[in-house]
């Protein structure tokens, strides 16, 4: 009789759950490498939160991607956390260290590496971060980290980019005073454009683009977006949610596998990506 090796679980918690990647790009990344894994959804409300943390360890579960709302609520169920977690104030990665349950942020490496493969311009030194949620946290880690200092931030919500901007020592500007902003890197931290409600709109209209830049978006769903759109007619580069999403994806399972992802499945989420 042939031994079989028990499968390992993965998961990604988040609610709702029906645009993620994750699960295609690490099982496909887990069967490439003979890893008898598999990661699965775990669509859960912010109440199944402290269920979910006894099942862990019931279960054994190996590791989780974590997205939207939970990146914050998970904190205090963890045993440890980078520092990265503490800076961005949020974590996307649960994994095991021996016993210990731990937390870290790759969407701080993810958010990086395409910038850091671009090689900028020394004069693209002024930054505009649209949003001030979890995502622009990270961001703005990201951003300090490569040396962009002159960071201005904004949000429909007018409120939410000063705790951010007193944290972080940004400087603010109303949502409807953002065309006003100098800047050679503009971010799209807010889920405009994202498929679904919003995928019409855009966080920055294409006449105000000016001279040159590169217009960023967190989004990856759909791969074009209105705003990468606008500022390509503008005449800016522009860099895809997709670049940052594989990039924070190949953190996550490095520190669970001490590999890279699959080369078939990152191509596979470009792909799968392609048609949207």
């Amino acid at each position: 009789m042939s031994q079989f090796t028990p499968y390992s679980i993965y998961g990604i918690i988040g609610y709702p759950l029906g645009h993620s990647m994750s699960p295609l790009i690490h099982t496909m990344s887990f069967q490439d490498y003979n890893i008898p894994a598999v990661l699965v959804p775990f669509p859960m409300p912010s109440e199944d939160i402290p269920t979910l943390f006894k099942s862990i360890r019931l279960l054994n579960i190996r590791g989780l991607c974590v997205t939207i709302p939970h990146k914050q609520t998970i904190i205090p169920y963890l045993d440890e956390v980078t520092d990265r977690v503490k800076k961005a104030g949020a974590a996307n990665l649960i994994y095991w260290d021996g016993d210990k349950l731990c937390g870290d942020n790759t969407d701080i490496i993810g958010f990086m590496e395409p910038l850091r493969h671009k090689n900028l311009s020394a004069d693209y030194k002024k930054v505009l971060l649209l949003g001030a949620g979890g995502a622009a946290r990270a961001a703005v880690v990201g951003l300090h980290d490569l040396g962009y200092t002159d960071i201005t931030v904004t949000d429909i919500v007018d409120a939410l980019p000063n705790a951010l901007a007193a944290e972080f020592n940004l400087k603010v500007v109303p949502w409807d005073k953002r065309n006003e902003v100098e800047a050679q890197i503009i971010v799209n931290a807010t889920p405009l454009g994202m498929q679904g409600k919003f995928e019409t709109e855009t966080a920055y209209e294409q006449s105000w683009f000016k001279g040159k830049g590169v217009a960023y978006d967190i989004v990856y769903t759909p791969y074009h977006t209105c705003f990468r759109n606008a500022a390509e007619k503008a005449g800016w580069e522009s860099i895809s949610g997709r670049d940052m999403f594989i990039g924070q994806a190949n953190a996550q399972f490095k520190i669970w596998t001490g590999k890279d992802l699959s080369v078939r499945a990152k191509q596979a989420v470009i792909d799968a990506l392609a048609g949207k």
